[in-house]
C-alpha cells in the first residue's frame, strides 16, 4: 500500500520551532505560532487515527506538538514576566539603564 504524508506534519514541526524561537519576541509570537500548530496537529491527528496505516509520518506529527507544547510554556512564562516587569518598574525603566537602576535601588530600600 502506498503511504501518503500527513498535509501538515512538517507546517507543525516548523511552527513548534517557531514558537521556541519566538519566546524571545516578548512571547506573543511563539504564543500565536504554538497554538497555530497544535490547531493544525489536532486536524492531522484526526486524519491519522482514521486510518493510521494510510499515513507515514506521525513521527514528525508528535514532535511538532511536543515542540509546540515547550514553546507555549516558554512564550507564557516569558509574557507573564514582561508584564511584571512592566508593571514594578514601568515602560520607561525597560528603555533606560540609569532609571532602572534608581528604581532597583528604591525597590531595595537604598
Amino acid at each position: 500500500m502506498n503511504q501518503q504524508k500527513l498535509p501538515n506534519a512538517t507546517a507543525v514541526l516548523v511552527l513548534g520551532i517557531v514558537s521556541i524561537i519566538g519566546c524571545c519576541c516578548y512571547g506573543i509570537l511563539g504564543l500565536i505560532a504554538g497554538i497555530i500548530g497544535l490547531v493544525l496537529y489536532k486536524k492531522d491527528n484526526a486524519l491519522y487515527q482514521a486510518n493510521p496505516t494510510l499515513y507515514s509520518d506521525y513521527n514528525n506529527l508528535n514532535t511538532g506538538k511536543i515542540l509546540c507544547i515547550i514553546g507555549l510554556i516558554l512564550s507564557a512564562l516569558y509574557l507573564v514576566l514582561n508584564i511584571v516587569l512592566i508593571s514594578v518598574f514601568g515602560w520607561e525603566a525597560l528603555s533606560d539603564q540609569a532609571l532602572m537602576q534608581e528604581r532597583i535601588k528604591e525597590l531595595m530600600g537604598q
